[in-house]
């Protein structure tokens, strides 16, 4: 099988890795778990704590960096690191069944799912660097908008499907929604095993020879002609360009993460929605989500990752004071409250997609695991302190609760956006040029324009060379 056709097989193969990793997600994460915990009771200095543990966690990734770029196989170390992480799960669901049957406090059922959230992270974020090296590797660097923009796609129509499915399996469940949940463990588990598989079908690199003449994947599949050096690489404190993205990045995480894990909470507690509702609000942002995944990947492939980031995250530094106006009533059932997720979908599509991409072009090929690992290490850490500060506000009336929480995220965020204007990326463009884009029939003025250090890349100017297969890609 010839390079090309190998690739086509990856990325296809990697298309199905996401979809079952994204059930596996669903169980093990997001609504259902929090739903979980909060059937047992549990506070929302809790919920943070759970939400900032697979941040902690990303601590691990430089170890983990260290360790993949010492291996021969990308597939085998990403199966014996993954593939442990989950299995480890049905631990979890062997505890809800033992808490069933002998009728424990929810209080000790809450510290085991903490335990167990922790251990599966902590192991698993050991493999996370050398995964996001592997597709960087796989990936078409002209193609790479395009193509997480349509692998993301098929996770969110996952998520769409998946997610209203077991939501009503939990709620409807004869021995409870805690025993259903513990059921749905055992699901996630099998569908985390699958997605294993179909990464099987990928083609191995060997990041002993994956070094910047391999842009094109060519030789570091097949072979290479240099090694990697011994030591660890810290190039990366020299390079001020990855260092004006961690501190975007770092902040971002913070600024977002101290309202995120929220607001399932608010509508579950605070608006005593019920969780079948709060499933399909879920599912709505997965569908909008779905559904501009491709447009803006095509668009960052033409005016650059970081325009859109500024743009984009101005509306979803402000999103979190819309929730404001949310309320038990009618009006926010059925209106406000879709039409808030339909936001949240469109918007976080383009901040997932460029974020990724905009890390790929900052960090250079050679020791690219490296670089991942110390921006998910960095960003890890300080979007654990924006849970844990978020949960402590959150239950405290004194500062506001929840809705007050959600003011002063809206202005972090809006704080966090400025280091970008400082962020170098190759091929980006202007906001009028973006613009031009989108709206070619006519000139659109622009105000004011914050100075930009981007290069801007002619050839851009020439869609045709963008007009080449597309694959197909959700974070892992």
């Amino acid at each position: 099988m010839d390079s090309k056709n190998a690739i086509r097989r990856s990325l296809r193969a990697s298309t199905f890795d996401g979809m079952f990793a994204t059930i596996f997600s669903n169980v093990t994460g997001g609504v259902l778990l929090s739903n979980f915990l909060v059937e047992l009771d549990a506070t929302p200095t809790q919920i943070g704590l759970l939400a900032s543990i697979p941040m902690l966690a990303n601590f691990m990734q430089p170890l983990g960096a260290f360790l993949g770029d010492r291996t021969t196989s990308r597939h085998f170390y990403c199966l014996w690191i993954y593939g442990p992480s989950r299995l480890l799960w049905l631990i979890l669901a062997a505890g809800i069944a033992l808490a069933q049957w002998h009728r424990a406090a929810p209080e000790r059922l809450v510290i085991w799912t903490l335990a167990i959230v922790s251990m599966t992270h902590f192991f698993g974020a050991l493999g996370s660097a050398s995964w996001l090296s592997w597709l960087a590797v796989l990936v078409p660097r002209r193609l790479r908008g395009r193509y997480f923009g349509i692998r993301n796609s098929a996770a969110s129509l996952t998520n769409l499907l998946s997610v209203p499915v077991l939501g009503w399996l939990v709620a409807t469940y004869p021995g409870g929604s805690i025993q259903g949940y513990g059921l749905l463990v055992v699901v996630g588990v099998i569908a985390g095993l699958i997605s294993l598989g179909f990464q099987y079908r990928m083609v191995d690199v060997n990041p002993q020879f994956q070094e910047e003449g391999t842009s094109e994947r060519g030789a570091a599949m097949e072979a290479g002609s240099a090694s990697r050096s011994p030591g660890p690489d810290y190039s990366f404190l020299q390079d001020t360009n990855f260092l004006s993205f961690l501190l975007y990045f770092s902040l971002w995480m913070f600024a977002v993460n101290l309202s995120a894990p929220f607001f399932n909470l608010y509508m579950l507690d605070n608006l005593a929605i019920d969780v079948r509702w709060v499933t399909i609000y879920n599912s709505v942002q997965s569908g909008a989500n779905m559904i501009m995944l491709v447009f803006w990947g095509k668009l960052a492939d033409r005016v650059g990752n970081r325009i859109i980031l500024i743009t984009v995250g101005i509306l979803v530094a402000a999103t979190p004071l819309f929730w404001l106006a949310t309320g038990s009533n009618s009006i926010s059932l059925w209106f406000w409250l879709p039409l808030l997720h339909v936001l949240a979908g469109v918007t976080w599509a383009a901040i997932d997609l460029c974020n990724n991409n905009l890390q790929l072009g900052v960090a250079p090929v050679r020791h690219q695991a490296t670089y991942f690992a110390v921006a998910a290490a960095v960003a890890g850490v300080s979007g654990a302190l924006g849970t844990t500060a978020g949960g402590f506000l959150a239950e405290f009336a004194d500062y506001g609760g929840i809705p007050g929480l959600f003011a002063l995220s809206a202005a972090v965020r809006l704080v966090a956006l400025l280091p970008l204007v400082f962020v170098h990326e190759q091929r980006g463009q202007s906001l009028r040029q973006m613009m031009r884009l989108l709206f070619p029939a006519r000139a659109v003025p622009v105000l004011v324009e914050a100075p930009s250090p981007v290069r801007i890349d002619s050839e851009l100017a020439d869609p045709s060379q963008y007009e080449h297969e597309s694959g197909r890609l959700p974070p892992h």
